[in-house]
């Protein structure tokens, strides 16, 4: 028995205290099939063995604290946690851009990765309190978007009961291929920038035609 399917067991027989571990767990970072398990308390709840706002309201609290403590680790973790999840992004110069990038998107990126690009979450969480983000603000977009994210797939497990796993593919291959796009762009941009900026002897020698110009 795989890990997922003993997690799926163990959902149909303690419920709700399972649902809301896995998405608590699965927000600050380790690997979990919190959407599957979504998709199949939606199916749980079509068949009548659990009640769909309990199920919207533990999994939304399990996944916005999980999300919560990934923030914390971030910002009040100390100089030698900062340390090392500041290695994981890349060091301080990414660090920095990180946050010039989270004060320009005002709060969408944290928004996205909640619903859309859920893969990219526990490093935007770690990154926003390592940057210090306005907590009020990361918990404002925080909420939404696992509102958004845990509402559409209980009710898609919901709606479609009869086809979870294939759904769940469905749904896991598209938000890799977004993922996967959103990379090629960032990359892209940053090629098309490095091409455009002058080379270093570009600038020294339009230095030194700007000196001659101003030479008498």
């Amino acid at each position: 028995m795989s890990f997922s399917d003993y997690l799926l067991s163990t959902l149909g027989i303690y419920g709700l205290p399972v649902l809301f571990g896995v998405l608590f767990v699965g927000s600050i970072g380790l690997p979990m099939p919190s959407s599957l398990l979504l998709l199949v308390a939606g199916s749980f709840v079509e068949q009548g063995d659990m009640s769909l706002w309990p199920v919207l309201l533990v999994a939304a609290t399990g996944a916005i604290l999980g999300d919560n403590i990934g923030y914390a680790l971030g910002r009040w973790g100390g100089r030698r946690v900062n340390h090392r999840l500041s290695r994981l992004i890349g060091g301080e110069e990414r660090l920095t851009r990180a946050k010039n990038w989270l004060k320009k998107r005002e709060g969408m990126s944290i928004f996205l990765t909640r619903w859309l690009l859920t893969p990219l979450g526990p490093i935007v969480n770690i990154t926003s309190g390592l940057t210090n983000y306005s907590w009020p603000r990361f918990l404002l977009y925080d909420v939404l978007g696992e509102a958004l994210w845990v509402t559409l797939y209980v009710l898609l497990g919901k709606f479609f009961s009869d086809s979870v796993q294939e759904m769940s593919a469905l749904l896991g291959d598209f938000t890799w291929m977004i993922v996967a796009l959103v990379l090629v762009a960032i990359i892209g941009w940053k090629l098309f920038s490095y091409l455009r900026s002058p080379t270093p002897a570009k600038t020294k020698t339009k230095a030194h035609d700007h000196l001659a110009d101003e030479t008498p």
